[in-house]
């Protein structure tokens, strides 16, 4: 059964299968199934298109090829062409975002559009689709990449779509802030043994010493796991770990 849920990836007259393989790769990380070619020059199936795929192709990507853009189109009830080229057409055009909004918004299955890697689209199948939806590439050089330009598409949908990063909520990046008690207790750990190694001199201006080394270790935003790791490592400088440890009275 179709997916009504997640836009279709229409790919006109492709030319290269590593690009099909490529598209139908980026679409699986993103969560998009429904992979459409027309007429592409190579035939179909495609041992290198497989290949780049990564193994989408068996996991999850489904591809329908067909010989017109009409007959892909079917099913669809709204279509967005992509495009590098002001094309005269009275159509609404959209960056990523906004094409992942336009096709929420609306009931039905709807398709994103890509043209082939030679010459993009032409005009006849852009004029098929209800908007149209181009990238803020450098105006210098804004030829893309076939499957780029469906990765590009596919990301925003996904981040849409809520799907989180690899690791996230897994335990994985920045732990809890240190509390400003941790972070005091530390600058007191730490001044402590300065003083005690003669740190600060001349005396009088041990205030502005320590004033600058806080100033400096505040900017760092500790952790409280770098907090205990910090102390931990003072500790080890001062008194020293297994046979190199020494005794102090204090």
């Amino acid at each position: 059964m179709a997916d009504l849920t997640s836009p279709a990836i229409l790919l006109h007259a492709p030319q290269l299968g590593e690009n099909i393989g490529a598209a139908a790769r980026v679409m699986l990380n993103f969560g998009l199934t429904d992979l459409r070619l027309v007429s592409p020059r190579d035939g179909w199936p495609s041992p290198v298109a497989e290949t780049m795929s990564a193994g989408a192709l068996g996991q999850g990507v489904e591809v329908q090829v067909f010989d017109t853009l009409e007959a892909a189109m079917a099913g669809l009830t709204y279509a967005i062409a992509t495009t590098a080229r002001p094309r005269g057409l009275e159509k609404p055009v959209f960056d990523a975002v906004g094409a992942v909004s336009a096709v929420r918004g609306r009931p039905g299955k709807a398709g994103i559009l890509f043209g082939g890697e030679k010459s993009g689209l032409p005009n006849e199948a852009v004029a098929l689709c209800d908007a149209i939806l181009t990238y803020p590439v450098n105006p210098d050089f804004w030829s893309l990449n076939l499957a780029q330009a469906v990765g590009v598409f596919c990301h925003q949908w996904g981040a849409n779509e809520g799907l989180g990063g690899r690791f996230e909520g897994k335990g994985e990046g920045v732990g809890a802030p240190a509390s400003r008690e941790d972070l005091i207790g530390m600058f007191e750990h730490f001044e402590a043994e300065l003083e005690r190694a003669g740190y600060f001199y001349p005396p009088e201006k041990t205030p502005v010493m320590i004033t600058n080394l806080r100033s400096a270790l505040v900017r760092a935003q500790w952790t409280e796991q770098e907090v205990r790791t910090f102390r931990g490592a003072i500790k080890a400088l001062t008194l020293g770990r297994g046979k190199a440890r020494v005794v102090r009275e204090d």
